[in-house]
């Protein structure tokens, strides 16, 4: 199946060998497409260096044996695979993978985006590999679905740009799903945050505070959600909504939704506000919504406002006060009949911490804040910070900081005393504040 993991294959990007007209039909007379469909990635490598050697035996092929086990590999990944881009997939460094081109194939590791030695033979090929992603999926993509949302067996997320509407050819753009989950802890451990604000967000799960985390594109929201998820008790019914699944949950009562496209004749989608709605007919203890992005807001907030306390949500903004101003501007668009004020006063009253994280220069992926929601002041909403990191310096382009903590409020305290873990928040506090490189 397209995507998945194969650890028997290195990485090993180049250039692309190729096999001539008269090699590849006595190729695919030893190898059969339609039963290599249906093979095991291992068998089917066995199965094809063999045929390989065959052909090389009646010099039908130019290439020595480090490139017959190279080509092998290629069209394993050609018939059963994403082609080219399957040693990147493999690679467990690479999270993102940017297609530009046949020769512009970028990816990021470790925060940082670089070019990679990955080539296509040409436009097509890059079309190719794009509809095959596609079609396993039951989508297509042509001139009149030129823009494609899909997701890989190991669930990572796919977007396919097509001609004419991308002018330099198709694009496309992979964002891997992890092969394991990352608890707060690992988060800790990769200077993410500090262990007093790894703790303390343990407990605000626990505590059924309504949590909204906010970032930019690639700044770990999801990664942050899921690890935040594994702290939700086991009795509690969780329903989790998403345009593509990417969250795991290991509580057993766990109902995970994903949105449906239309389909090519326009019929058959199956929206996030659809899927919120419905939701709260399940008799959910919460509510998990991948993404933030229009009219679902209002009613992911009526859910926070009528006893689904603990739900979490992520959107997109640079700060917490421009993730509350988003959140004002997307809950018009599903309460146009509400006045502003009216508004604001349902944000201040659902949601409890703000959680901002940011991709910095360095690659490193840090919450630079954690805010409390206090109060409606007039026309503002008024937050309070409890956590926040504090650039320093930057030594051999890594950035230096410290996480710096506040004062706990009555509400946050309140709430956790309510959950029976007032004594532990303390605690937890006591040692917050210590530097992080």
């Amino acid at each position: 199946m397209f995507g998945q993991a194969n650890s028997r294959l290195p990485s090993v990007p180049g250039a692309l060998l190729t096999l001539s007209d008269a090699a590849r039909e006595a190729f695919y007379e030893l190898v059969e497409p339609s039963v290599a469909a249906t093979l095991p990635r291992a068998a089917l490598l066995e199965r094809v260096t063999r045929a390989l050697a065959q052909l090389s035996t009646r010099r039908m092929l130019p290439y020595n044996r480090q490139e017959l086990t190279l080509l092998a590999r290629q069209l394993v990944d050609e018939m059963v695979g994403v082609g080219p881009l399957q040693p990147l997939l493999d690679d467990p460094e690479v999270s993102d993978i940017l297609v530009n081109g046949p020769d512009k194939v970028y990816v990021e590791r470790h925060g940082k985006l670089t070019l990679s030695g990955v080539r296509f033979r040409d436009r097509q090929h890059v079309f190719n590999v794009a509809q095959r992603i596609v079609n396993a999926v039951g989508r297509r993509v042509d001139e009149s679905t030129p823009m494609v949302d899909a997701r890989l067996a190991d669930g990572s997320r796919v977007n396919v740009i097509a001609p004419p509407v991308a002018l330099c050819g198709t694009t496309i753009s992979i964002r891997k799903f992890p092969s394991s989950r990352l608890t707060l802890t690992h988060l800790v451990e990769k200077g993410a945050l500090s262990d007093a604000m790894a703790r303390f967000l343990g407990l605000a799960a626990r505590s059924r505070f309504n949590v909204l985390i906010s970032g930019g594109t690639g700044s770990g929201k999801t990664t942050l959600l899921n690890a935040l998820s594994k702290h939700i008790n086991d009795d509690e019914r969780i329903i989790t909504i998403e345009d593509a699944a990417e969250l795991s949950l290991d509580q057993p009562h766990w109902v995970p939704l994903e949105t449906r496209n239309e389909s090519a004749e326009g019929k058959g989608e199956v929206s996030v506000r659809a899927l919120v709605r419905n939701a709260l007919r399940m008799r959910p203890d919460r509510i998990i919504l991948g993404e933030v992005r229009g009219a679902e807001a209002f009613d992911m907030l009526q859910a926070m406002n009528t006893g689904h306390d603990g739900s979490l949500c992520t959107l997109h903004a640079n700060t917490p006060e421009d993730a509350l101003l988003r959140l004002t501007n997307m809950l018009q668009m599903g309460a146009e009949r509400l006045s502003e004020q009216i508004i604001q006063a349902q944000i201040a009253s659902a949601v409890d911490l703000v959680v901002q994280l940011e991709r910095m220069r360095d690659g490193q992926r840090r919450i630079t804040a954690i805010s409390e929601v206090t109060s409606l002041e007039g026309s503002q909403i008024r937050m309070q910070p409890l956590f926040r990191f504090v650039l320093e310096s930057e030594l051999h382009g890594k950035l230096q900081g410290r996480f710096i903590a506040h004062p706990l409020s009555a509400g946050v305290e309140e709430k956790a005393r309510q959950a029976g873990l007032l004594t532990e928040l303390h605690d937890c506090m006591a040692g917050a504040g210590e530097p992080v490189s």
